[in-house]
This record gives structure tokens, C-alpha cells and sequence, in this order.
């Protein structure tokens, strides 16, 4: 079976022009709600699987001085290029070259339900983290992979098992291939309670009901898409 980084390494092309493309990605109908959830600051921040970049320069745009970890070469790459961060390290969430307590925020945006080690990514990404930092993860909300599946004619399974999912998909000539896990919210919870992390907010987002992608995204009207998470530790 294809690991979580080899995966993203041979798609890091398709995900860049996923990602760039304009209005196309479900992101920017949710910047604006993602930055008002972090909130501005001056520290010292991480995103774990930056991609090519996009969460990082909204962090940097709040005031973050921003550091970004992506073993896709090409991912990485291109998050360079863009200027989305001060500091670029090649590097997956389970193996950070990084000391002890250095972060005042570490984010994971849509990164934790893609990894195969979820405690050992939440412990790393813990280790990083300074005594009262924060951490955010946000995840497609495992009831919105559930709805997925049942729209493609699929049977979507039990909810309290994981479950590999893979989907091809092409939106406006934009193709993509995800892969990743859909575990239940129990999961994540427990990987920050064996972390040690206090959870201090919960959302499920809105998107900007006037971008583009909320008004050609009928079918999510009223379901919730992604779920996020704060915790400190």
C-alpha cells in the first residue's frame, strides 16, 4: 500500500494546480474564518504539510514569523517559490528536525486525516510545541466523507471504524487524486488526550456564503465540511 508521503509526492503537481487555481479550492471560502479562529500574533509558527503554501502566508499574514515542514519536494518547492515562509524544512509530521518547545502555534490544515500515524504525527507536532502553546488541526469532518460517499453510490461503512479512502476527481478541467483516512472525531481526541493537549475551541466553519466556491458547492449547503480544533499545551 502507498504510504501518505509517497502519495503526495506523485501528485504534488495535479495539487498545486488544484491548489492555485483560482476561486477552485474550498480554502479561500474558508480564510477568512480560519484566520478570525487562530487570530492575530507575533510568535513563532508551524505548519506541518504546508503543500504549496497557501495556509503559511495566511498565518504570515496575522503576524506569525512562519516555518513550514513538507517532504514533497515539489510541494515545498513551490511553497518556496510563492515566499510563504521564513524557514523551509523537508520534513514529514512524524520526523520534525526541530528542538523541543519551539513553536508558539503549530497548524495542521487538512493534513492529520491524510497522515497514516495520527498519534505519532500529534505527539511529534506536541514535542515541537512550547509549554502554553497553541495547536490548531482542522480535517474534512468525517460526516461530510460519509455524505461523499453515499452521493458517489457508495457504501460509506461503519463510522466508528477508519477507513483508506481514495477518489479520483476532476472539477472544472482541475483533476485531483485524494487519499486519506476517514477515522471518527473520537480518534482525533483521543491522539490529543495521549499527547497531553487541553482542548480550548471547537468550530465547524462556515464558508463566505458570496465566494464562488460556497455558491457552486450546493450540495454542502448545510452540512458541515470541516471541523477544527484548538488545544493548548
Amino acid at each position: 500500500m502507498t504510504d501518505d508521503v509517497t502519495h503526495w509526492a506523485s501528485v504534488a503537481k495535479d495539487w498545486i494546480g488544484w491548489a492555485q487555481a483560482p476561486d477552485h479550492d474550498s480554502f479561500w471560502a474558508y480564510r477568512a474564518a480560519f484566520q478570525n479562529f487562530i487570530g492575530s500574533g507575533s510568535g513563532q509558527a508551524l505548519e506541518i504539510g504546508c503543500g504549496e503554501g497557501r495556509v503559511a502566508r495566511a498565518l504570515g499574514a496575522l503576524g506569525y514569523e512562519m516555518t513550514v515542514a513538507e517532504p514533497a519536494p515539489a510541494l515545498l518547492q513551490a511553497a518556496q517559490e510563492a515566499g510563504s515562509a521564513e524557514t523551509y524544512l523537508a520534513a514529514s509530521a512524524t520526523n520534525l528536525p526541530v528542538d523541543d518547545g519551539s513553536f508558539d502555534l503549530v497548524v495542521f490544515y487538512n493534513v492529520l486525516m491524510d497522515v497514516d500515524d495520527l498519534p505519532a504525527a500529534m505527539t511529534e507536532a506536541t514535542r515541537v510545541l512550547r509549554p502554553g502553546g497553541r495547536l490548531m488541526f482542522g480535517i474534512v469532518h468525517p460526516m461530510a466523507d460519509h455524505h461523499f460517499l453515499r452521493g458517489q453510490g457508495q457504501d460509506p461503512g461503519d463510522y466508528f471504524a477508519t477507513h483508506l479512502m481514495e477518489n479520483h476527481v476532476e472539477t472544472r478541467g482541475v483533476p485531483m487524486h485524494f487519499r486519506g483516512w476517514r477515522r471518527p472525531l473520537s480518534a482525533y481526541f483521543e491522539a490529543l488526550r495521549q499527547s497531553g493537549l487541553l482542548v480550548s475551541d471547537v468550530a465547524e466553519p462556515q464558508p463566505d456564503p458570496d465566494h464562488p466556491f460556497t455558491k457552486a458547492a450546493t450540495r454542502w449547503q448545510g452540512l458541515p465540511l470541516f471541523f477544527w480544533v484548538m488545544a493548548t499545551k
